[in-house]
């Protein structure tokens, strides 16, 4: 083996085969030309946030997963930021659950400093820009986080959307949105069923509508679990504050969904039997 210099340190982990500069592995563990293999980041998935008279309703799946693995089943992505607000997180798990407690910590010491809490929008910016400060993360390493800021606005009395994009962009959402891998189909549903008088209970039903059908069409996002009792966490915040769905209510607002699924399926296989059979007896002409 050839001398090495005492105080060049990146040559004596090549002359050990280990290059600290080779390329490092894309989001989700995959190996690029040269680069050596890094553990697989784990991925909160599904979120949305949408509008009701009263306020809005926060919700997303419990599942967490790393590349084709399912991580964890009972992570927790809806958090209070403080009483009037929330965000709910998707991307990279360890990386957003830090931000949220960042999130919160600097909103409380806002308070304590001020004696009033910050303005709607000063929680929105201050949420985007930890959100930018993530990017180096998440442009070398794929730890992109990408959170959903919601609450009851007291000023204008009415609830309010922010989603971000991984740069930290803020965008105000008029009504509704859904972000993470099965953010798509739970947009989708809501886009459907969303109308400007809704109730709470009512925008309940169409948050846990659009948590199912993401569920079913994507597999990284966890439906319910009534066997272990995993169902995913739901909140509203409304003039009141925070508050958090009681899990039986979610429970019982999902069962009775899959028991409509479940009439509507066997009333599309009845009806094919039937047309089916009528066909067999057609005479011929």
């Amino acid at each position: 083996m050839a001398a090495v210099s005492g105080t060049d340190v990146v040559a004596l982990l090549r002359s050990h085969g280990h290059d600290p500069f080779a390329a490092l592995p894309r989001a989700g563990g995959a190996l690029e030309p040269g680069g050596g293999h890094v553990p697989q980041v784990t991925h909160a998935t599904t979120i949305c946030a949408l509008r009701y008279v009263d306020g809005v309703v926060m919700a997303g799946d419990r599942r967490a997963t790393a590349g084709n693995i399912i991580a964890h089943r009972t992570m927790e992505k809806i958090y209070p930021a403080d009483r009037h607000s929330g965000v709910a997180i998707a991307g990279a798990a360890g990386a957003a659950m830090e931000m949220v407690k960042l999130f919160q910590l600097q909103l409380e010491h806002y308070e304590k400093l001020e004696g009033t809490a910050l303005s709607f929008e000063g929680k929105a910016n201050t949420l985007a820009q930890m959100v930018r400060s993530n990017l180096p993360a998440a442009m070398q390493m794929g730890m992109v986080v990408v959170p959903l800021f919601a609450g009851f606005d007291l000023r204008r009395r009415r609830g309010r959307i922010f989603t971000y994009d991984f740069s930290g962009g803020r965008y105000e959402e008029t009504d509704y949105q859904a972000e993470g891998s099965g953010g798509r189909d739970a947009r989708t549903t809501i886009k459907l069923g969303w109308h400007e008088a809704m109730t709470r209970a009512e925008a309940i039903e169409l948050a846990i509508q659009g948590l199912y059908e993401a569920a079913d069409e994507d597999s990284a996002t966890g439906g319910p679990d009534p066997i272990r009792g995993i169902y995913p966490l739901i909140a509203t915040i409304a003039a009141e504050g925070f508050t958090e769905v009681p899990e039986p209510e979610v429970a019982e607002r999902f069962a009775s969904l899959i028991e409509r699924k479940r009439a509507q399926v066997g009333s599309a296989e009845h009806a094919a039997v039937g047309t089916a059979v009528a066909t067999r007896r057609r005479p011929r002409s």
